[in-house]
């Protein structure tokens, strides 16, 4: 978010930009892996239409807990996630939440309030508890129909992101062996075709890598949620960057009209 010259900072101001003037969205619903359901089988949907920042981080320089963005929510959006996702036998609880980091450090470089504005609703909706890549496919699934509404899916998590190993790596950016070899399964799985796509993601949960990459998957998850709605479209990596014990790759799943 501060680090302007890393590489990242301008494939997400890329990103941010063609959704404003490309896309062009009627809303935004996000998936972070900073929010998991309490319940188990149940999803939880942000109902708060003026949701305050969470700083679910520690140890940062103070500066880092007055950030602020600007942000509106949607109880009318929020009715059309849930009214998916019963539709397809799914518990929904309403909830009244601020937006994590997951979202929110994100987002101010790929929608700079002052250069590139989001000037529509977001709307945040839990993952489940459960590190199920098959569950939240399928919530993926329960929710595509927003797409052909003109709502934007966003799953904001990581492909690689053990920050156990992280320490070891500040001396030495070069990136782990289970790094670069989770990045490239996961761009395999991710980018084939759409009949095969579920089973190569689910599978990647069982490599002896997996949980080197991600110790615990809930990093890892929104990229099921996302693949799940992407439903026939291919899914298409953007770029990557390996480096330490996390990789930044970037997918979408479709083409931009």
């Amino acid at each position: 978010m501060y680090n302007v010259d890393h590489p990242v900072f301008p494939k997400l101001q890329a990103v941010g930009k063609e959704i404003t003037t490309k896309v062009k969205p009627e809303a935004i619903v996000v998936f972070s892996a900073h929010w998991q359901a309490s319940e188990k089988d149940k999803i939880e949907i942000n109902t708060d239409e003026n949701a305050p920042l969470i700083y679910d981080f520690y140890g940062f320089p103070d500066h880092y807990y007055k950030e602020t963005f600007p942000n509106v929510g949607s109880k009318k959006v929020a009715a059309q996630v849930t009214a998916a996702l019963t539709s397809h036998g799914i518990d929904v609880e309403s909830a009244k939440r601020g937006l994590d980091h997951g979202v929110w450090a994100g987002f101010k470089v790929a929608f700079d309030p002052d250069e590139n504005p989001l000037n529509v609703p977001i709307v945040q909706v839990s993952l489940f508890s459960s590190e199920s890549p098959s569950q939240h496919y399928d919530l993926g699934r329960a929710i595509a129909s927003l797409r052909s509404q003109n709502i934007v899916i966003i799953a904001a998590g990581m492909a690689v992101h053990n920050l156990r190993d992280i320490r070891k790596t500040f001396e030495n950016p070069r990136p782990l062996p289970y790094t670069s070899s989770f990045d490239e399964a996961l761009k395999d799985a991710t980018t084939s075709p759409p009949g095969e796509r579920e089973q190569r993601m689910v599978a990647l949960t069982k490599r002896p890598d997996a949980r080197q990459a991600h110790p615990t998957f809930e990093h890892l998850l929104p990229a099921y949620v996302a693949a799940g709605a992407a439903g026939e479209d291919l899914g298409t990596q953007l770029w990557t960057l390996t480096e330490g014990s996390v990789s930044w790759a970037q997918y979408r799943f479709g083409d931009v009209k």
